[in-house]
């Protein structure tokens, strides 16, 4: 191309660069700023909203038809909200999170609510979880235990090697199973960024957010990429919804951007239809076996 600026075209790969530096993050040190950056306002009222209906009917549906209460999975939870309350609804669930200060905040969040819930709770990298996770011990073999729902939200996007825990809910999930994946949106990213007249930034193919404090994902991955990782292991997606697809998108808050409750019924409505649900910020796909 010899025109003098190269337009910039969003890389689906980026997530699966090789880069000898990379690890799976966690929020340990600041616990305290994600809390309120993620959850303090509006942003994590939308997120929840649009969780909590996709996630709750779906497991309402699948605890009616086994006819007993489900054996859950949140895997990085994080201060585990939702999580928290499929435990209020009778479930049994299994909590787990790098970050002993976000699983702190989260028991301490469980605890308000009942301090009887049915909730066990690991403090460790996912990859640790097959020791904890290990049922019963006979002379001959070793039971895992399975999960009839699996729960992976924003975790994808900071992973050293994010298509690898597709062979970890393969192992820990019910052939008859549900994956529920939440996970950022690069193109949400540009999006925004163009609608601020971000050019440099977008221009920009060495920018780096700063992870020691940035929410921020430095290789987050595609939509694409995700449903190729779901088709190569045999799943299929019952459910797709975009988590704020217009709130982070209107510098100029007008009319009913100045009522929350208005705001939230919109990012529902519009969550789940084409093509709104894809400039989601945030993407969440709901897939079974």
């Amino acid at each position: 191309m010899t025109t003098e600026h190269q337009d910039r075209q969003p890389d689906l790969n980026r997530s699966i660069l090789p880069e000898v530096d990379r690890e799976d993050r966690s929020f340990d040190a600041i616990a305290d700023h994600f809390e309120k950056k993620v959850y303090g306002g509006l942003k994590g009222e939308i997120r929840l909203a649009v969780l909590r209906r996709d996630i709750f009917e779906y497991s309402a549906q699948m605890s009616e038809a086994l006819g007993r209460p489900l054996r859950i999975l949140d895997v990085g939870a994080g201060l585990a909200q939702i999580a928290i309350e499929l435990a209020t609804q009778g479930h049994s669930v299994v909590i787990n999170d790098i970050s002993a200060n976000m699983l702190e905040k989260a028991k301490a969040s469980a605890e308000k609510i009942d301090k009887k819930l049915d909730i066990t709770w690991y403090v460790c990298p996912y990859q640790a979880l097959e020791e904890k996770l290990a049922q019963t011990e006979t002379e001959t073999e070793t039971e895992t235990e399975k999960f009839d729902l699996i729960m992976s939200h924003a975790l994808l996007e900071w992973l050293a090697e994010p298509a690898a825990v597709m062979d970890f809910f393969d192992q820990y999930l019910t052939d008859d199973g549900a994956l529920s994946l939440c996970f950022y949106n690069p193109a949400g990213f540009d999006y925004r960024n163009l609608i601020m007249g971000n050019f440099n930034l977008l221009d920009n193919t060495d920018y780096k957010a700063d992870n020691k404090k940035s929410l921020t994902p430095n290789h987050p991955v595609a939509k694409e990429e995700v449903e190729s990782w779901l088709k190569a292991h045999d799943y299929q997606t019952v459910r797709s919804s975009g988590l704020r697809v217009f709130h982070d998108y209107a510098p100029l808050k007008r009319g009913g951007h100045n009522d929350p409750d208005a705001v939230i019924r919109m990012e529902l409505r519009y969550s789940q239809l084409e093509p709104y649900k894809w400039l989601g910020r945030y993407l969440h796909i709901l897939a079974k076996r």
